[in-house]
């Protein structure tokens, strides 16, 4: 299982630089607490999140990588976004 500082930095990533990309833009859109949420945590902008929150980052991220069609399994504590989508366009292939 990946640590959750991991799945924090890939959403963080996700959440800022992929935001605006219209291929991202519905799993934005419906994860529009859990993806925020995980950036504010990375660049330090609140220390902790609620109980109700790490649910919100922790749901966003079993979401964002069912869509990528990896599993937790698949993940190293540590890979970035760029890791992440290079892994699963190369399984998808």
């Amino acid at each position: 299982m990946i640590n959750y500082q991991t799945k924090c930095n890939i959403l963080a990533d996700l959440w800022s630089n992929y935001r605006e990309d219209e291929a991202f833009s519905d799993f934005i859109e419906y994860n529009d607490l859990g993806l925020p949420l995980a950036y504010f945590l990375r660049e330090g902008m609140v220390n902790e999140v609620t109980t109700e929150g790490q649910k919100y980052i922790n749901e966003t991220f079993d979401l964002f990588i069912a869509a990528l069609e990896v599993t937790e399994k698949d993940i190293q504590d540590g890979m970035s976004l760029t890791d992440l989508l290079e892994m699963a366009e190369k399984k998808q292939q």
